[in-house]
């Protein structure tokens, strides 16, 4: 499982990180046990708890913590890698995985002058802990830059009372990261980012997750109650979390995930090809094969190109801000959603019946409804919308290299 930014700047013979190997084994193990139980994940709608716990028999939860509390300092591109490995394997395990990850890295990357965050890191390393997201709210729904419950003070303690449209894997979480707003004076923008861990909330459902694909992630709706210190609401405002972290992250780790939806499809289908080669005569989708592997290389390479740029201004709180940067991070969950959407679907045309049946080895079906989440799941719309001004200003290239 080479890091794919490496894969695509063809580094020749550069020898692996050992980091690197170790985590290719470990990555490739839990990915095999949820391949196993894929299936039976999709069709019953269940929460993929062979793959979890294999994830935790690896340690792989806490990969993104410092060393100094028991981690391992992975980078995003070590983590995107094992997204690409898991979403090959089971989307819905891939998926968590990379949700996990994304609150992961805004705390490892914005809690580090916090005594409870740090504390909370080692935690998350020695008790392997699962973070769930809660960022979509009420009638907001994908705004997640806007809140509508506030933190509310009352004897040193924190209060927080949310409506949360949609808290993924909120039952078998054992820790959800939320977005609030400020205080009950502040504006629906002006945010932060709390901890709570299971022990100070309660979950109440108030929607279900009978989806066309995704069908494991669980991804209901909850009334949250949670009730913690101030300590737990992260030093440094939602806003620059937003820009700095999350959205980077969240983009390239779902991109990962996506790109491994589509290499499973591109593998059954090719599995199909050489099999009907070995009868004799090629079948009429060839042509849609040969598109699929291409579509494929090319997600690769853009996923792997925005990952390099990312990881060489991932310091520089300057360069994560910029216009463009913001922008191409955005465009990335954009272009990557929708390539891996035509790449399912030429491995689906490329097999023709058999990849339509759900009873056979090359099936696509639960590929393709699985990988049709990837351009609603924060609604593409919504993201070029806001990306109108930015794009107007943004000079067109008088050159291909800059």
């Amino acid at each position: 499982m080479p890091n794919i930014a490496q894969s695509i700047a063809n580094h020749g013979g550069e020898s692996p990180h050992p980091l690197a190997e170790n985590l290719t084994d470990r990555a490739s193990r839990a990915a095999a046990v949820a391949a196993e139980h894929a299936g039976a994940v999709d069709s019953q709608a269940r929460f993929p708890q062979e793959a979890l716990d294999a994830l935790k028999r690896e340690r792989l939860l806490g990969i993104m913590v410092p060393a100094t509390m028991g981690g391992e300092e992975a980078s995003t591109g070590d983590v995107v890698d094992i997204c690409y490995a898991l979403g090959r394997a089971c989307s819905s395990t891939g998926m968590i995985f990379a949700m996990h990850q994304v609150k992961a890295a805004c705390i490892v990357h914005h809690g580090m002058e916090s005594a409870w965050h740090r504390d909370f890191m080692r935690r998350m390393v020695e008790q392997q802990l699962l973070l769930a997201s809660s960022t979509t709210e009420g009638k907001g729904g994908g705004n997640v830059r806007a809140s509508e419950a506030p933190v509310q003070a009352a004897d040193e303690r924190i209060l927080l009372v949310r409506d949360a449209s949609v808290i993924s894997y909120g039952e078998q979480a054992d820790a959800v990261v939320t977005t609030a707003r400020r205080n009950a004076e502040a504006d629906a923008s002006d945010q932060v980012l709390v901890v709570f861990e299971k022990k100070n909330y309660v979950l109440e459902k108030t929607g279900g997750w009978d989806t066309l694909g995704m069908r494991g992630t669980c991804s209901a709706g909850f009334s949250l109650k949670a009730v913690g210190s101030p300590a737990q609401i992260m030093p440094v405002p939602y806003a620059v979390i937003h820009s700095q972290s999350m959205v980077p992250s969240a983009h390239l780790m779902w991109s990962g995930v996506w790109a491994g939806i589509a290499a499973g499809a591109v593998d059954r289908a090719r599995k199909f090809m050489r099999k009907a080669q070995r009868g004799g005569s090629l079948p009429p989708g060839v042509p849609h094969f040969v598109e699929a592997q291409a579509n494929l290389r090319s997600l690769r390479a853009l996923v792997g190109a925005m990952l390099a740029r990312h990881e060489a201004c991932v310091h520089d709180a300057q360069a994560l801000a910029a216009i463009d940067f913001q922008t191409a991070i955005n465009l990335l969950k954009v272009d990557a959603s929708e390539l891996a959407v035509k790449t399912v679907m030429n491995a689906m045309r490329a097999t023709g019946l058999s990849g339509y049946r759900n009873d056979g080895d090359v099936s696509i079906g639960r590929s393709l409804r699985d990988v049709l989440s990837s351009p609603i799941m924060i609604n593409n719309d919504r993201i070029l919308s806001s990306l109108t001004t930015a794009t107007i200003l943004s000079d067109v290239p008088a050159a291909i290299r800059d």
